[in-house]
Order: C-alpha cells, then structure tokens, then sequence
C-alpha cells in the first residue's frame, strides 16, 4: 500500500506545491537547505527517514573504548535500512564526502529508495550509472574516515536550518529541493497537495483562454 503512495506522490506531486501546503497548515520550516541538490536533475525521491546524525572527528580512535573505530556506526546505520526508506543525514563539516558507491550498493540490496545528505557525496560516476536516487551538497571526493564519524541512527535529526526530521517522516525531494513532510499530518498534506495541483491545472487552463491572473486568483483562490 505504501509503494502506491510513493508512487503518486512522484508521478502527481511536486514539492513546491506540498511546501505551500504545509505553509497554510502553519509547519512553515519543513524544507531542508536549498544547497541540498539531486546528483542528477531528473531524479525524484520518495520514502521514509532512516536519520543518520554524523560528527566531526579527528583520526579513527574512540578513546573511550581505546579502539579503532573508522567511520562510527556507520555500518550499522546503513544495515538498518528498510525498503522505500531513505538514509539520511546531518551534522558533518562540508569538508567531507558521507555517501559513495559502496554504500549506495548495500542500500539497493536493501531496497531503500535513495540517500539525502546534509554533506558531499563521492564516486559520482559510479552513483550515476547505478542511478540511486541521492541528494547532497554536491561531489567532493575526501574521504569522512578520518575526518567524521556516525554516532547515532534512528534517532531525531536537525539540518542546519533548524528543520527537524524524525524516524519515519516523509521525505519528498525533487530538483526544486527536498521537503520534510512529518508522519502525524501526511495523509492531510498528501490530501490537500493533490487538490491543489488539480486546482492549478485549472487556473493554468484559465490563464491561457485568457483570464487575467486578478480574476483567476480571486476565482480559484490558487495562483
């Protein structure tokens, strides 16, 4: 049943038009930073957050342990991955990549629906042609081994603009960004927004047989 969901929301929706949306129903931060960007312009993005929180680090030792611990619970978060979830993540320094190719290959062994980063991604030719879904900062190639670290998944996350997002909330990305849409009000957001795009066909048809932008605004309400 969720499959079909997802899928209606790419085929039907947009996020512009889920965003204002949200903004009359008063959840008027929901957009992650407009830096965050699709590898490829024509990629779409539906499914739940599996959150990932990331930290910067120096070297790969974990004191407290007195081990050797490259990359956190890295592994582990990415293992965790459902089908249609979508691996999420914030809280590194733009100084590193948090999402490559090898890790996109355990992902769609998984069946999860894409990766959005609040970071860079490397290995771009390779993600291209496995054509998984990811959004990021955009591609630079060194390596958060030594430089970052995941120290916990599955837990509540915040982007640098203050948007929160929580263990299996919507996520719904597209070229004009990505939008967070919370669990408790989707099914109204998701209601609405195809109404919406339904009412803009019609203004759009109205403009066109030459109504003015006034009395189409004052007709449907949708401009």
């Amino acid at each position: 049943m969720e499959k079909d969901v997802y899928a209606k929301i790419k085929q039907e929706l947009y996020t512009a038009v889920v965003c204002d949306v949200m903004d009359t129903m008063g959840f008027q931060h929901q957009f992650l930073p407009p830096n965050i960007r699709p590898l490829c312009d024509d990629m779409v993005i539906a499914g739940r957050a599996m959150t990932v929180q990331e930290a910067d680090c120096c070297g790969t030792t974990v004191h407290h342990i007195n081990k050797e611990q490259a990359f956190g619970v890295m592994f582990e978060a990415l293992d965790s991955l459902k089908e249609n979830d979508i691996y999420i993540c914030t809280g590194a320094s733009p100084s590193y990549a948090c999402f490559g190719e090898l890790m996109a290959t355990r992902a769609i062994k998984l069946k999860a629906a894409g990766a959005v980063i609040g970071g860079y991604t490397r290995d771009t030719r390779q993600l291209k042609q496995m054509g998984f879904n990811v959004f990021s900062y955009g591609c630079y190639a060194q390596d958060q081994g030594v430089r970052g670290r995941v120290i916990d998944y599955n837990c509540p996350i915040e982007f640098s603009n203050q948007v929160r997002v929580n263990p299996g909330d919507l996520v719904f990305g597209d070229i004009d960004g990505v939008v967070v849409i919370p669990k408790e009000i989707e099914a109204e957001v998701i209601e609405k927004a195809l109404e919406k795009v339904h009412g803009e066909h019609k203004v759009k048809d109205a403009i066109k047989d030459g109504m003015s932008t006034v009395e189409a605004f004052r007709r449907f309400g949708i401009m």
